[in-house]
């Protein structure tokens, strides 16, 4: 079988990130003989046994336990208003015309607000709490979602749409029973994924106090508690393990 020539544009993207990162290294000042040091080395396996052994005492797993549950609350609930709105700013953003334009530079405005910054923006209305983290996460992967949702329409099979609407159904209905059922395990995919992301992002935001383990991360490591730190991470790793393994089971059982 003969292969296809490599096109010159492939070549061209190629040599572009090449000449990218070169010029990273070219222009960041990263000193690898001091992290890479003995000195350095030693002081990181210091700080890492400073961990060892985690609290484990129970009104310490009682809390932490607490606190991880409030923090998958967060990143679920966050995660489900984020596909509502995704959903509805993608069909525009997937259409033509002025409400294409006008969807995608809204989805543009709310992923490249990082969540902190969202949270940080909402303690202000919302006051401490998992209220502000949860909508913090809502808009921030609203515009993820969207964006992704919105290429996943796009690039569907026309074949079923183009049936449909041959026979005189409306753009709604073509929508709903031809480009949804195509695209609907890879709408799930990107979800699940987002999921497993704002599981992580969720713990981060609890620095500004916005709950779950990520303000006990704050609270404990502040305090130079590695005991505690060290439990509260593991609490951690446990929940992003946790929710890896369940979309794994969900992707699984889309593609039977």
């Amino acid at each position: 079988m003969k292969r296809e020539p490599v096109r010159a544009s492939t070549w061209a993207v190629l040599a572009g990130l090449a000449v990218l990162v070169v010029a990273s290294f070219w222009s960041l000042n990263l000193q690898w003989s001091a992290f890479l040091g003995v000195d350095a080395l030693a002081s990181m396996g210091r700080f890492g046994m400073s961990f060892f052994p985690p609290q484990l005492a129970p009104a310490f797993l009682a809390k932490t336990g607490w606190a991880l549950l409030e923090t998958l609350a967060m990143s679920a609930l966050g995660t489900a208003l984020a596909v509502v709105g995704g959903l509805l700013l993608a069909l525009p953003a997937s259409g033509q015309g002025l409400g294409r334009a006008t969807a995608r530079m809204l989805l543009n405005l709310l992923r490249s607000v990082p969540e902190l910054v969202w949270a940080t923006q909402l303690l202000i209305v919302a006051g401490l709490g998992p209220l502000p983290g949860t909508l913090a996460l809502a808009l921030h992967t609203s515009g993820v979602l969207g964006r992704l949702f919105a290429e996943s329409f796009e690039n569907a099979p026309a074949a079923g749409a183009l049936a449909l609407r041959q026979r005189g159904l409306r753009e709604g209905r073509v929508w709903l029973f031809a480009t949804l059922p195509q695209t609907l395990p890879q709408l799930v995919s990107y979800t699940l994924y987002r999921w497993e992301n704002n599981i992580r992002a969720a713990s981060v935001m609890g620095v500004v106090g916005a709950g779950g383990l990520g303000q006990m991360l704050s609270y404990h490591l502040g305090l130079f508690q590695m005991a505690e730190t060290c439990t509260v991470l593991a609490g951690m790793i446990a929940l992003v393990g946790l929710v890896d393994a369940l979309s794994w089971i969900a992707r699984r059982s889309l593609t039977r």
